[in-house]
């Protein structure tokens, strides 16, 4: 179990596929002991990420301790009671899947929707190229409460057509490195928010250090007092405004623990 945190505490929120777990294998078994050991000296981890419950679920078996999380881009919060008795278990930010859907099939215009593909809705063999997961794994990952993701069969000018109605109808888009996720009005940087602000009122000073490696991670970083940005080669690092950004020089999940490491470095 987790320790309580310090009154000055540091918290890790950090994305995973691409930045904590390999992209290609999900896997972070080179870092797992360095992980552990944050968490022995009290610093708190909360995986901030698009995926689901189930699918934090296995990463915390994997990692064997139980630490809070966040889900489906922010929808929802977990385990906060680990760090102190006293907050709660679970926070639901977004509504359900189904509103989402009912939302936007009235209100997203016809043409846009049609250019919009269901992975729920493909052949498996099409949803295991896409999401590059078989047989439980794949199962988690679409088995979701607050999301839907989609691909998005448009152009550049489409697209961020798109992105602006699916906003301006009480709704968002977050663009990952396989899919886009129709969410209700929430975000990674939301939540992440919420749970400092959370944290403040009962744990003292909060030190925050925000790990990304993708365009959705960026305003969590650009939130964060140490931001934090695994190498990406799929990432246009020049396209990026944020002050004082760690880069690493590293994929995941070697690169997870090389801007940690000079993250907390920097807290000392």
């Amino acid at each position: 179990m987790i320790r309580q945190i310090k009154k000055t505490s540091v918290v890790i929120f950090t994305d995973l596929d691409g930045t904590l777990l390999n992209r290609d294998t999900f896997k972070f078994d080179e870092i797992k002991d360095y992980i552990k050991s944050l968490i022995n000296e009290g610093i708190t981890i909360i995986p901030n990420t698009s995926k689901t419950n189930a699918e934090l679920d296995n990463f915390i078996k994997e990692l064997g301790f139980n630490i809070p999380f966040i889900t489906e881009n922010g929808s929802s919060i977990h385990g906060l009671n680990l760090i102190n008795k006293n907050l709660p278990d679970e926070i639901i930010l977004g509504r359900e899947k189904e509103l989402i859907l009912k939302i936007f099939q009235k209100e997203a215009p016809e043409n846009l929707r049609g250019k919009c593909k269901f992975i729920t809705k493909m052949e498996k063999n099409m949803q295991v190229k896409i999401l590059g997961l078989t047989h439980n794994k794949l199962k988690n990952a679409l088995t979701r409460k607050y999301s839907i993701p989609i691909l998005f069969k448009g152009n550049y000018e489409q697209k961020k057509n798109f992105f602006n109605i699916i906003k301006d109808i009480g709704l968002s888009l977050h663009e990952g490195g396989r899919v886009i996720n129709l969410c209700d009005k929430v975000s990674k940087v939301k939540a992440m928010n919420r749970v400092v602000k959370i944290l403040k009122k009962t744990e003292g000073i909060v030190k925050t250090i925000g790990v990304g490696d993708n365009y959705n991670d960026l305003e969590m970083l650009k939130n964060s007092d140490f931001p934090c940005l695994v190498f990406n080669d799929k990432f246009l690092l020049d396209t990026i405004n944020i002050n004082n950004c760690i880069v690493s020089k590293n994929l995941a999940p070697n690169g997870w623990q090389e801007v940690v490491k000079m993250a907390l470095e920097k807290i000392k």
